[in-house]
């Protein structure tokens, strides 16, 4: 065999194989016994963040940080992102707004709506986003996340 030959083939094979789908997994109805094919779940993700108003009337509530914070208007306004659960589930609570002259510390409380409590609730994360409208422009302040101090 020369080894122009024993290249190529090996060629053949690496590619044959990169392009194969996985098999499915097997698993087992509980109630029968009898195999079921099981597939993995896939969620397309949002392209922008739903965009969200404090209810006022969660229960449990708890802070939670967030990811991101886009100052506009004039330096009057911030919108934050955070990730969080699905609603009823997660909801946004209220937004704390504490502004010094060196910094503006924004905290976002969540909690779950009253509305929740025979509703099974899915663990997947969203992206949300809501915007607070502040006293003065922010200029050179510093914007801190509440939940981390």
């Amino acid at each position: 065999m020369t080894t122009a030959t024993l290249l190529a083939g090996s060629l053949v094979l690496a590619t044959s194989c990169a392009t194969a789908e996985p098999p499915a997994k097997q698993a087992t109805s509980p109630t029968t016994g009898a195999p079921v094919e099981v597939s993995p779940v896939t969620t397309a993700p949002t392209k922008k963040p739903q965009p969200v108003k404090p209810t006022g009337n969660a229960v449990n509530v708890h802070k939670v940080g967030w990811t991101k914070a886009k100052v506009y208007a004039k330096g009057k306004r911030v919108r934050l992102t955070w990730w969080s659960g699905v609603a009823p589930c997660t909801v946004l609570h209220k937004v704390k707004v504490k502004e010094t002259a060196k910094k503006v510390t924004i905290t976002l409380y969540e909690g779950a709506s009253p509305k929740a409590k025979d509703v099974s609730c899915i663990m997947i994360a969203i992206e949300k986003t809501t915007t607070v409208k502040l006293k003065k422009a922010i200029g050179k302040r510093k914007i801190v996340d509440g939940s981390k101090v």
